[in-house]
Parts: C-alpha cells; structure tokens; sequence
C-alpha cells in the first residue's frame, strides 16, 4: 500500500524497524483485532493497538463507564461517567489515531451472537474480569478457528497467555477444565486490584497480538506468563495440550457453545450514550 506523508510520519518508528518495515506497517493497516472488554485490560490494549495502526478493532462491552473504574481504566476519563464504555473507548482511539475504523457491541456477549462477532476479525482478545466470559470466549475462538490472546489479572498479580489450538496449542480448557464454582473465588470489586497492573498486563497482551499479526519473535503461544507485582517477578511456564480436553482434544465432549451463569462482564445496562 501507499502510505500518506502523514502516515509515515505517524509509524516511522515502527517502518524504520528491519522486523516490521513498510510491509509490517501495511500488514498492521489491514489487520483486524477484537477486543473483549474496555475495562483495566481492555484499556491498555485498545490503546497501544490503535497507535500501532491496527487498521479495524472490535470493542465489546455493555458496560457504563464508572467513576471506580478510572483508578485503571485509563482509556475513559472523568467527564464520561455514565457513558457506554465501547463509545467511550472508540471515542478515544479516534482522537489518537484516524486511521483506525472501530466497530462497538453494546450487547451481551452469549452462545447465540459470539461466533458470528468474531467470525470476520484476524485475532481475539480477552480482557474480561469473569470466568463465565472466558470460557465463552475461548470456546467460541476454538470453534471459529480464530487465536486468542488472554490476559487476567488479581490483586497485585497477572497472566497471559495465547491460547492457538487449531495450530496444535492448548486451549484455555487445557489450562482450567470447568469455572470454579460461584462464589469460591472473589471479583476484583470484592478482593480489589492494583490499578498499573492492568497496564502491565494489558501492554503485554497487545505487544504479543502486534506479534502475531506480524509473525515476528517468539510469542507466548504455549506458554504462561506470570507476573508478581509486589515481588517484581515474571515467570514464564510452559502448558501442553491437555489430550483428555473435553473441547480440543480427541475425544472431545463439548461440540456447541455453553453460557455459563454470571457472565456479568456484558450485562446490558441503561447509560447517559
């Protein structure tokens, strides 16, 4: 593609780069990433993906921007209390970069919509705060044949990992079969969470989607990244593919999408826009 004088001006730091070039740089222009969440994760990501020029981003999330929300989730700001958060995110990665197209749900995410959302984008992320989500999420990636890019976090401590089972990786069923029963393990709103963790954690989901696109470096496809905030400590693991996985492994048992109670991440709610 041609690039606009503006344009290069815009990813020179990145075109000047032997591993990414004009061609990374192009790639990156015509790439599509959703994004599960504009929450703590889901702020960092939409961010450093919409400065890398990553050409159409999805933004799912019913939720309202709170003032709570702000110790963290930096893509919003105080005057947008009360509005969606996916409007709130777009209207923010349309101020950083123009190039960018965003495309927002405000619905809940469940069994009967997900796979259809996700069909048409390159790589899914998932910066959700409960399990119901993820499993949702992981599952329909498997059935759609689409990587997905996980990241969590608790407390003072966060993960990620990439999640590819149709290139022989495990999915997030390998790593945690079934949720944990409700109520067994505490919300950030009940157990609180370091509000930079989010950064941490989210910067390190996109550096590894702007890999994948690229198809640069060793990514954490296979492997668990761990982080301890307090003891400034990364810990990397390797996960094998579970061969007794009930959704990717041979015998697999799970053929349809399941929602799980709780899902709360995308319950609708009545905000100001």
């Amino acid at each position: 593609m041609n690039f606009t004088e503006e344009q290069i001006e815009r990813y020179s730091r990145h075109i000047i780069l032997p591993e990414v070039g004009g061609k990374g740089q192009a790639k990156l222009l015509n790439s599509k990433v959703f994004v599960l969440g504009a929450g703590g994760l889901g702020s960092p990501i939409l961010l450093y993906l919409a400065a890398a020029g990553v050409g159409t981003i999805g933004i799912a999330d019913g939720d309202c921007v709170d003032l709570s929300n702000l110790q963290r989730q930096i893509i919003h700001d105080t005057n947008r209390i009360g509005t969606h958060k996916a409007v709130s995110a777009k209207k923010s990665i349309e101020a950083l970069n123009p190039d960018v197209k965003v495309h927002i749900y405000k619905e809940r995410l469940i069994a009967e919509n997900i796979r259809e959302i996700i069909r048409g984008y390159d790589i899914v992320m998932d910066g959700s705060d409960n399990f119901p989500t993820r499993y949702l999420m992981n599952d329909a990636a498997f059935f759609e044949k689409k990587t997905l890019i996980s990241g969590s976090m608790f407390r003072f401590d966060g993960q990620v990992t990439i999640f590819k089972p149709h290139a022989g990786y495990p999915c997030y069923r390998c790593l945690y079969s079934e949720p944990p029963p409700k109520g067994l393990v505490p919300s950030c709103q009940e157990a609180g969470v370091l509000g930079a963790l989010a950064g941490v954690v989210g910067v390190i989901q996109a550096v590894e989607t702007i890999k994948e696109l690229l198809g640069i470096g060793n990514t954490l496809a296979g492997h668990l990244l761990i982080f301890d905030a307090l003891g400034m400590n990364f810990r990397k693991v390797k996960v094998r593919r579970d061969p007794e996985c009930a959704l990717c492994g041979a015998n697999a048992t799970i053929k349809e999408l399941i929602t799980y109670e709780e899902a709360c991440e995308f319950q609708s709610a009545k905000c100001g826009a």
